[in-house]
């Protein structure tokens, strides 16, 4: 089994269900509690990771900007809030969050600059060559087909444009490696479970984290749906770590 089969088969709950259905009803689940639980679980780290994949993007100046898997937004926020962009696009697959997030755009007076759209990963809704930019945070792991949505990204971006992909890692040094499984298969769930009241949501995050190909298992998949000099970089020891790539 490939690398990138292994992470499309977990799924978060024990159903049939295809499995992006099933992280659709996940989001939902979880959306009311969602960014509470991502700043508190983390430490407030996300916020810093999410600064720091951004400022990548800054030498380009893009002007459009695609959001994959936006969630409540907070990507898309930082985005403008470096790049000054003249638009940008958030899609994702829940409704849940996606609600969550155009309230957080009005109370922030930002939704003229970001919408919030529904929209499946793996068949974008948008022209070839649409966006300067597509910036992805902590949603890979849940595409249904991990090779097809990057090809949908590869797709809509145009010639000279940029990929930015955040994502959890896996760490190897010791002890932070033998404290971020503990904390991430018993502490992190526990909490999560009963503040957001659903049992596998996550228990998921874990298991899709031990499964997603990390680092040039992944810069490998980008260059084989087309995009180029793909590099990447750990942060916090190896806990998340960042991709970049352009179309050339």
């Amino acid at each position: 089994m490939s690398v990138e089969n292994s992470v499309e088969n977990v799924k978060p709950y024990e159903q049939e269900a295809a499995k992006k259905e099933q992280v659709s009803k996940m989001f939902n689940n979880i959306s009311r509690h969602y960014d509470f639980l991502n700043h508190f679980l983390s430490l407030g780290i996300d916020r810093r990771w999410r600064k720091k994949a951004i400022a990548q993007l800054k030498e380009r100046n893009p002007k459009t900007i695609l959001d994959i898997a936006t969630g409540t937004g907070d990507l898309a926020i930082e985005a403008n809030r470096q790049l000054s962009p003249e638009k940008i696009v958030g899609v994702d697959i829940s409704t849940g969050m996606l609600e969550v997030g155009r309230k957080k755009l009005d109370k922030k007076e930002l939704s003229h600059i970001i919408t919030l759209e529904e929209g499946d990963s793996e068949n974008l809704p948008f022209e070839d060559n649409s966006f300067d930019a597509i910036i992805v945070a902590f949603g890979v792991r849940n595409f249904g087909n991990v090779e097809k949505g990057l090809a949908e990204m590869a797709r809509v971006l145009k010639p000279g444009g940029q990929c930015m992909v955040l994502e959890f890692s896996r760490p190897r040094i010791f002890p932070l490696k033998q404290g971020f499984n503990f904390y991430f298969k018993y502490i992190l769930p526990f909490i999560g479970r009963i503040t957001s009241k659903d049992k596998k949501a996550y228990s998921y995050l874990y298991e899709s984290v031990q499964a997603f190909p990390e680092g040039k298992d992944f810069t490998d998949l980008l260059e084989a749906v087309g995009l180029s000099n793909p590099k990447h970089t750990s942060m916090t020891a190896g806990i998340c770590a960042a991709y970049w790539s352009e179309k050339l």
